[in-house]
């Protein structure tokens, strides 16, 4: 017998949840094969198979295990069955092999049996989904990983894609109540945003970007700039650049209090706020002083699909100093973002609106511009608020005259 363990999602974790199994209890599994999905506070790791055989379970579906615990055993005496499908490596190689436009994903070399009991693999969130909307997981093409269904790619699924046995809706003045446990991440998230507004002295300060001139760099270079550097130009680089920028001017919002010091940090690692299926995750931009707009649109995405694949590690996602929210992606208006501990300093970006304002190169007039809200919480025992307001206006100042950025200044 082959014991099957919790390994450890990094040392901060103890615990974590044991997601559903892949495999009943006595099927054949193969080495390295998917078994479980691990969900701990801060990512989710895959629990492969350490060798092939039938597999035995230990531990239930959605129990909490510590890290080193036993949760599944493999007989590695049981001979294979007549039939058992190729190792994933064996699997990988044979589609390798196939001509150009007729490969697929290791799901789709499945039998139908396997499809038509659910046997696709998906995100937990997208299951849940596909079982609301009465969607066939195996008429899903997923692009995570190994094909996996995400949730967004049930998103795109068209009415016409439901079958007709999906479950109709709550009868009108339904009263029904359910309730699920909340995800080791959630529950995190909500201990830290709880914190933060128990521990800090927390104030948030507001400002206004005309983005004229970011959108009309990005309108006139962003083919040149993908096809030079291979990633598309965003807004975020811009205000990642911006609040580098502004850091290094304002040292304290880069700052943590540590007892009755304060830790000074002669680098900028800046979180950006990630939303997923799974919640809100901020992977972390490290060093980014030292990163130019490409270096950063590069990493960004690079951070942006690991987080939506749930493929961060613990490490990529710790030890930032300066966090980044852009709600505006979802269609916010105005927000006060909460403080992500110990840091000292978020700022929350909103959507762009065009609005009346005065015009800045005709005095008097008005003029119709591209403008976006700017929020800056910040932690009033370190950050002094003309401190606060100076920072967010060297952000906006970098913004409405991006040459800034590119001289340093």
């Amino acid at each position: 017998m082959v014991d099957v363990t919790i390994p450890s999602p990094g040392e901060s974790i103890t615990e974590v949840t044991l997601g559903t199994w892949r495999k009943s209890d006595g099927e054949w599994v193969e080495k390295d094969e998917l078994l479980n999905e691990i969900d701990s506070d801060k990512a989710t790791l895959e629990l492969l198979a350490p060798a092939a055989g039938a597999l035995k379970v230990v531990a239930k579906s959605g129990s909490e295990q510590k890290v080193g615990t036993l949760v599944a055993k493999i007989d590695e005496s049981v001979a294979r069955p007549a039939g058992a499908a190729a190792s994933p490596q064996a699997k990988s190689k044979v589609i390798e092999t196939k001509p150009a436009g007729s490969a697929v994903s290791e799901d789709r070399t499945r039998s139908g049996s396997a499809r038509a009991s659910g046997g696709a693999r998906a995100s937990g969130v997208a299951r849940k989904m596909a079982a609301e909307r009465g969607i066939d997981l195996g008429s899903v093409e997923g692009t995570g990983p190994s094909g996996r269904v995400m949730k967004a790619d049930l998103e795109s699924v068209s009415a016409s894609d439901v079958s007709p046995s999906a479950p109709s809706a709550s009868p009108r003045g339904s009263r029904g109540v359910r309730r699920e446990k909340m995800t080791r991440l959630r529950q995190k998230v909500a201990e830290r945003l709880v914190q933060a507004q128990r521990t800090a002295a927390m104030l948030t300060t507001f400002n206004e970007a005309d983005m004229s001139e970011v959108i009309r760099l990005r309108s006139e270079h962003k083919e040149a700039f993908e096809k030079a550097h291979g990633v598309g130009l965003g807004f975020m680089g811009f205000f990642v650049s911006a609040c580098v920028s502004a850091l290094q001017k304002y040292p304290r919002a880069n700052a943590f209090i540590v007892g009755d010091e304060m830790e000074y940090h002669d680098y900028t690692d800046v979180g950006v706020a990630v939303g997923t299926d799974r919640g809100l995750v901020v992977p972390v931009l490290r060093n980014a002083e030292g990163m130019g707009l490409a270096d950063i649109e590069r990493e960004l995405k690079s951070l942006a699909l690991r987080a939506r694949d749930g493929k961060l590690s613990v490490d990529e996602m710790t030890g930032g100093t300066f966090t980044i929210s852009n709600g505006g992606v979802y269609g916010s208006l105005m927000s006060t973002p909460i403080l992500n501990p110990p840091q000292s300093a978020i700022l929350g970006m909103h959507a762009i609106k065009k609005r009346a304002v005065e015009d800045p190169h005709r005095a008097g007039t008005v003029a119709i511009r591209p403008m976006m809200y700017l929020a800056l919480s910040y932690d009033h025992r370190i950050i002094d608020g003309a401190e606060a307001v100076g920072f967010l206006v060297h952000v906006k100042d970098c913004l409405e005259n991006p040459g800034r950025l590119l001289l340093g200044v």
